[in-house]
């Protein structure tokens, strides 16, 4: 038996047709093996454990998408007479199919599917601990916050679904929510509303004189400067776009290079390595030229080994050095992208936002302006 109470909606992604919900769930169930008379034990009719030491239902929950916030309590409270009680907070981010035609008057239907895993029909039957008849109204009492959304109705159905013809239980717990539409009527579609009959009422406007009137000029202006400001939006947008774009470019391609040049610095140094064990030096040392005095032989010897680890020395000197350069290199590489100020465009489309917020607030105020001071003029001249 679940006692499932939504507690507040967080947050709807349309994007990721999303719901992020607080739940409050209780959870009975019948454990026949356990049993005492709460006489023998001096009154006592219930009793706490750890959840690990006793069986519990593995519920799921089917539309869940993110269960690392999901939380139970530690603990399980046992009756007298084997129903066993578990308590949970919940904070589900679960997948819901929106449909936004009808926004901001639009109305979303979200369900919350529970059932086993593992247990069929027969063994584990999922049941509501509170009728639908009151489901709504006391959903509404423990109700916190409801966000931009408001809670229309709550139903809870126990259905049967078969798994490789299997039946087994599932409750299924359906939220209607709608969207609070009066801030977008206040700050969209009215606004909105009141440009189109000034448009119209620029229709109505008789231009059979050789000056255009006044309101002509306002709504031509008006509509100008809103398009100018739109242009700009879509402008500085498409150059913060850019710079996300070139930073993710750069970055894979300082990525990319850093790997090579540290490949390089690895294997120069091996190259050397090699290049010195191929010399044979014993060798040379060990066996002496036809023909050659003995007595010459040790200044020959002594000679061609001063001479071999000379050359073996410097290679390994030009090996440290060309060493020294690659990491060098590489650490260059790595640190220019934090040398270098991030985010270009991001802090251009910031300073051409304030540039052109002063002037388009300066054109605004001067238009109006000239505007009303003619027609004020004007009234003025006729009085």
């Amino acid at each position: 038996m679940l006692f499932i109470n939504l507690y507040s909606i967080l947050d709807v992604k349309e994007k990721e047709q999303e719901l992020v919900s607080y739940f409050w769930m209780m959870m009975w169930w019948e454990n026949k093996f356990i049993n005492w008379k709460p006489r023998d034990f001096c009154e006592t009719y219930e009793i706490t454990a750890p959840t690990e030491l006793l069986w519990k239902p593995d519920l799921t929950i089917e539309e869940v998408t993110n269960k690392d916030k999901l939380f139970n309590t530690q603990y399980l409270t046992m009756r007298f007479n084997g129903w066993i009680n578990q308590k949970s907070g919940m904070v589900l981010v679960s997948t819901c199919k929106m449909d936004f035609y009808r926004f901001p008057f639009d109305t979303q239907i979200c369900n919350l599917t529970f059932k086993s895993i593992q247990h069929e029909l027969g063994q584990i039957q999922l049941r509501s601990g509170i009728p639908n008849g009151y489901m709504l109204k006391d959903t509404r009492a423990y109700m916190k916050t409801e966000s931009e959304w408001l809670l229309m109705n709550v139903t809870v159905e126990t259905t049967m679904v078969f798994k490789f013809n299997i039946p087994s239980s599932m409750l299924v717990y359906t939220m209607t929510i709608k969207r609070r539409s009066v801030l977008y009527v206040a700050n969209f579609i009215v606004p909105v509303l009141f440009f189109l009959c000034l448009d119209l009422a620029s229709f109505l406007i008789s231009e059979s004189g050789d000056r255009i009137p006044l309101i002509a000029v306002y709504c031509i202006g008006v509509f100008t400067l809103m398009m100018l400001s739109l242009l700009e939006t879509i402008l500085m947008m498409y150059l913060m776009e850019k710079d996300h774009v070139s930073q993710d470019q750069e970055a894979d391609k300082d990525q990319s290079l850093g790997e090579d040049y540290r490949d390089q610095a690895g294997k120069v140094p091996e190259c050397f390595r090699d290049m010195n064990k191929s010399i044979p030096c014993v060798r040379v040392f060990d066996q002496s030229p036809a023909g050659m005095p003995p007595e010459l032989l040790p200044e020959v010897k002594e000679g061609s080994s001063s001479q071999l680890t000379q050359e073996i020395q410097d290679l390994q000197n030009l090996s440290d050095e060309l060493r020294e350069v690659l990491k060098t290199v590489v650490l260059l590489l790595s640190s220019r992208k934090e040398e270098e100020d991030p985010g270009y465009w991001t802090r251009k489309t910031k300073t051409l936002n304030r540039i052109y917020f002063i002037v388009y607030l300066l054109a605004a105020s001067v238009f109006l302006g000239s505007v009303f001071s003619v027609w004020l003029h004007e009234d003025h001249q006729n009085i």
